[in-house]
């Protein structure tokens, strides 16, 4: 397991923004609920008010479900790309479902994806990524902030 800190985050986050900023999108889809932090703090760093977000549901707790749940629906005007984040792409399932979704849902808008980690095991390859992950990534969010 690696623990990954708000340093590695805000550093790694502030690469993907500069990634990104070529695609140049009209607005952002968080996957809940890993990709909500990063969308915020992408929004702020590309100046985007339209931010979106689809929950998902793949696991209860550690048993993997047969098929995902997606939840809600995104709606869009007057956007023509779309930037889908989550913080990995560890199975790529959630990735590859959204994206689908999205993409046969919106045909006339391009979407792209973007996350901080990816397993080269994953079915799905984000458009943007940061760093490939080996193991399980404790993020800071999971530990810093756990009440129980």
């Amino acid at each position: 397991m690696k623990y990954y800190s708000y340093e590695n985050f805000k550093q790694d986050t502030n690469e993907l923004i500069n990634k990104v900023k070529e695609y140049n999108p009209d607005a952002i889809v968080a996957i809940a609920r890993g990709g909500l932090t990063i969308a915020h703090l992408m929004a702020e760093g590309l100046d985007i008010r339209n931010v979106q977000s689809l929950r998902t549901e793949l696991y209860d707790k550690t048993d993997k479900r047969d098929n995902i749940t997606i939840f809600n629906r995104c709606e869009f005007k007057d956007v023509s790309r779309v930037l889908v984040v989550d913080d990995i792409a560890d199975s790529g399932e959630t990735f590859k479902a959204i994206m689908e979704l999205l993409e046969c849902e919106n045909k006339d808008i391009e979407f792209k994806s973007a996350a901080l980690f990816y397993k080269k095991t994953s079915i799905y390859e984000p458009h943007f990524w940061i760093n490939e992950a080996n193991e399980w990534i404790e993020f800071f969010w999971e530990k810093d902030f756990n009440v129980k």
